[in-house]
């Protein structure tokens, strides 16, 4: 689904991302963990195709086929979605408008309202764009924006930033829903046949790593720095980072050659 060779970004000059390779197979769902100003969402807005974002080497490859330098627009046709961690509030802007513009190319037919129903945003869809809404309606707006988009991959940035307990429960549900993970699925069945039934893949960015506690994710990476520092089951991940610290783990993974 998404191939990221060697990339290295710059953002006003300065280099952010240095020699990120990444693979997220079709179905995959992969967290990437990091503190503070490591790059992570540097990467997501690099792989979106925001401005800002410089690359001077590298190569990013969706769906086999070369997006390094295509723009947001046409990344977003070929079905790559994101929700960023603080969106902007639009003024004069309904949600509905907005959601209907995400539905328009989606390869289904969408009903809105019951995209709206499912994830309890009924009440706010005549209202301006995230105008007055608490972190767990801005959450829950993104992911029905997403869910009416119906995109391949999908990057979510920090989804339980903001959130309460009762919003994090349906934001985890909605999750699983727009990975198709919410399916149940006979025990006798391999990982690698149920990952080959499901048709999304998604990156999910954590600093906290809660939003395990809502999702199952297929691997873990760490950015530390810049640079891409570990790749493994994400679960353990988090157990070394919440013991040891960014640090450690990154200095552990250097010399055991992860």
């Amino acid at each position: 689904m998404l191939l990221i060779e060697e990339l290295q970004v710059q953002v006003g000059g300065r280099t952010i991302l240095n020699n990120v390779n990444m693979e997220i197979p079709r179905g995959e769902t992969h967290i990437l963990f990091g503190p503070n100003g490591s790059g992570k969402t540097s990467l997501m807005m690099t792989i979106m195709g925001f401005s800002g974002y410089t690359v001077t080497h590298g190569k990013i490859t969706f769906k086999d086929q070369d997006i390094t330098y295509m723009p947001i627009h046409e990344r977003a046709r070929l079905g790559i979605g994101v929700s960023v961690q603080r969106p902007p509030t639009i003024h004069g802007l309904k949600t509905r408008s907005l959601v209907q513009v995400c539905a328009k190319n989606s390869a289904s037919r969408v009903d809105i309202d019951s995209l709206a129903k499912g994830v309890n945003f009924e009440a706010f869809m005549d209202r301006d764009v995230n105008h007055k809404f608490s972190g767990g309606e801005i959450k829950r707006c993104e992911l029905l924006q997403l869910m009416a988009q119906n995109p391949d991959l999908i990057l979510l940035d920090e989804p339980e930033s903001g959130v309460d307990l009762e919003n994090m429960v349906l934001i985890g549900e909605t999750i699983n829903t727009l990975l198709h993970r919410g399916l149940k699925y006979a025990k006798s069945r391999s990982h690698r046949e149920v990952v080959a039934d499901r048709s999304k893949s998604a990156l999910i960015i954590t600093h906290t790593g809660h939003i395990l506690d809502y999702i199952t994710a297929d691997q873990g990476q760490v950015l530390f720095n810049g640079h891409l520092c570990c790749s493994r089951n994400a679960r353990e991940i988090l157990k070394w980072i919440g013991e040891y610290g960014y640090e450690e783990c990154v200095r552990c993974a250097m010399q055991v050659g992860i």
